[in-house]
């Protein structure tokens, strides 16, 4: 059970840092309450889904390529520069914690879908992190712990998932609509940033390498 949860602790503590995936959460929470901001977490971890699979079947080695490489940071330039962007002109929509924008559910889970399964930071570590966790468990334990293992750090994604979803909309309730915006205008920023510097290693795998 002990070492149950050290991989629960091993899936918290990657998930902890401020990443893509956690500014568009925060930023849907504040904008449409609780449910939209767990889709866009919960579209995130369906991308996780596909590369822990990806993992255990061996197609990672096909990620491997500085081609492929450049087009995934590319992709993620693309996606988080669009996202940044709609995020800062939403915010100026926002006037009060009840006031909601147009977002469907479906565009909320694709949303957190499309920042994951496009962010090369996850991909590394799904193929580094996670690759070396597996390969270590597989030696020393048989297939059945392999996936109890597995799920465990899948869970301690989850529930960092649902603390960051508790926190957004407990903002959307208590702060005012000019901080609401503010907090937005920054996750937007923050998406933008993570943007460059997924096209600025494009550039570099492309062109100076």
């Amino acid at each position: 059970m002990t070492v149950f949860f050290s991989y629960v602790l091993l899936g918290l503590s990657l998930a902890a840092p401020i990443g893509p995936v956690n500014a568009a959460v925060l930023d849907k929470g504040i904008k449409k309450g609780f449910f939209h901001a767990w889709l866009v977490g919960l579209g995130a971890m369906s991308a996780d889904v596909v590369y822990m699979l990806a993992v255990f079947l061996g197609l990672v080695h096909f990620l491997e390529f500085p081609f492929i490489k450049a087009f995934l940071w590319s992709f993620g330039f693309f996606v988080l520069i669009y996202t940044g962007i709609e995020t800062i002109i939403g915010a100026g929509k926002i006037i009060s914690p009840n006031r909601t924008t147009g977002d469907t559910k479906i565009k909320s889970f694709l949303s957190g879908f499309f920042i994951s399964i496009s962010n090369p930071l996850t991909i590394l570590f799904w193929l580094g992190i996670y690759g070396s966790v597996l390969a270590k468990t597989a030696a020393e334990y048989d297939k059945i712990h392999l996936a109890i293992y597995s799920t465990a750090i899948f869970i301690g994604l989850m529930v960092w998932d649902l603390a960051m979803v508790i926190l957004a909309s407990s903002f959307r309730r208590t702060l005012s609509g000019k901080t609401l915006a503010l907090i937005s205008i920054l996750s937007g920023i923050s998406l933008i940033g993570f943007g460059l510097y997924f096209g600025y290693q494009a550039i570099v795998l492309l062109f100076l390498s």
